[in-house]
């Protein structure tokens, strides 16, 4: 199967070490919405080793415009497990395990400690801040993007909790009230460009090479435009405080 990941392994910048250290590793995708079968999709034709699939909801139909992994026959059914048979028959060779719960507390804590990385492309705040807790306090490299009508955002968290910024250095308890796109609306492929950046950068680290930590990557699609902010440390941060 090396055939496959032939003109991926052939970039100096991966090579064959690096397609084998993708190769070994683990993700963790929470969320399988527009943004979550974009980054599922590439990390699973990428030959990542082992893609562990969270979501508790069901494919609605209002989904289909930009949710890829899913089709009209899938409507009513759960997302990871009808993602993970799609994921399947685009590449056998990656285990998946589906994960049809809303995960919390312990569960969450053993997810993330199985994953070389975690991938959040959630659409909710609380689930946000849950999974951001977990991956601090395992010292998890966390890959965050959200998507809203024409718009999108990327980041990218830790290792090294103890000197760079969590994503509760970013976003407080009050901004829990911030829009979503179930009522603001969002351009079909936006939550796609969000989720194909959150891959890459995903495999950037899995391969072992430098991904840029503490930036917030703002895309706006009207003027098809990319913005970078830097991310500061907070110092009453209630997460960062727990290290």
């Amino acid at each position: 199967m090396m055939d496959r990941y032939a003109r991926q392994s052939a970039l100096p910048q991966i090579g064959e070490d690096g397609q084998a250290r993708i190769g070994e590793s683990t993700a963790l995708i929470i969320g399988l919405g527009g943004i979550g079968c974009a980054t599922a999709s590439y990390l699973a034709c990428a030959g990542v080793g082992q893609l562990l699939l969270c979501d508790f909801d069901t494919v609605d139909e209002s989904n289909l415009g930009r949710q890829t992994l899913y089709g009209p026959a899938d409507v009513g059914q759960l997302k990871a497990v009808r993602a993970a048979s799609r994921l399947a028959a685009m590449n056998p060779d990656v285990r998946l395990t589906e994960i049809p719960d809303r995960l919390s507390d312990a569960a969450l804590a053993e997810a993330v400690s199985l994953a070389d990385v975690v991938l959040d492309g959630c659409d909710n705040f609380a689930t946000r801040f849950q999974v951001n807790e977990a991956a601090v306090l395992n010292s998890t490299t966390l890959i965050s993007g959200a998507a809203i009508r024409l718009e999108g955002q990327l980041a990218v968290f830790g290792p090294d909790y103890r000197k760079a910024p969590c994503y509760r250095c970013l976003y407080q308890e009050a901004d829990e009230s911030l829009e979503s796109c179930s009522g603001n609306g969002v351009l079909s492929p936006v939550p796609g460009v969000i989720g194909t950046m959150m891959a890459v950068e995903a495999l950037k680290f899995l391969s072992g090479l430098d991904v840029e930590t503490g930036t917030l990557n703002l895309y706006d699609a009207m003027s098809t435009e990319w913005r970078k902010l830097g991310i500061r440390k907070r110092k009453n941060c209630p997460v960062c405080r727990k290290r």
